[in-house]
């Protein structure tokens, strides 16, 4: 079965760290581009971060350079996203998501059109 399940969300205090993972099963996740995205209530689905499989290379939305690093371990067929820094603001269900390539507009989850994962909460509140 082909599935994608994030994990690693919980509640931190404004300035604190959280990572969180992406695995996949079923299919070699290497292979794939794969993006981060947050739906906060009452807000679209925005993209935040993602990265190639062909060169590795790394993107990230404008709110978050500097404090939020995409990562991936092929070996554990697995995609991290290390937040730091964390605001109010960051409160979201997070997803990640996996495709051939990196969309042309990465950051509209339109764009992704493979496998989704279903979510993970991070909670950011003093």
């Amino acid at each position: 079965q082909l599935q994608l399940v994030e994990s690693g969300g919980g509640l931190v205090h404004p300035g604190g760290s959280l990572r969180l993972s992406c695995a996949a099963s079923g299919f070699t996740l290497g292979d794939y581009a794969v993006g981060w995205f947050r739906q906060a209530p009452g807000k679209e689905r925005e993209g935040v971060s993602c990265i190639s499989s062909s060169d590795g290379s790394t993107h990230y939305v404008e709110s978050v350079k500097g404090r939020h690093t995409i990562s991936r371990d092929n070996a554990k067929n697995m995609v991290y996203l290390h937040m730091t820094n964390l605001k109010p603001d960051d409160t979201a269900v997070y997803y990640c998501a996996a495709d051939v390539r990196i969309p042309v507009n990465p950051w509209l989850s339109d764009y992704w059109r493979g496998l989704w994962g279903q979510g993970t909460q991070v909670t950011v509140s003093s």
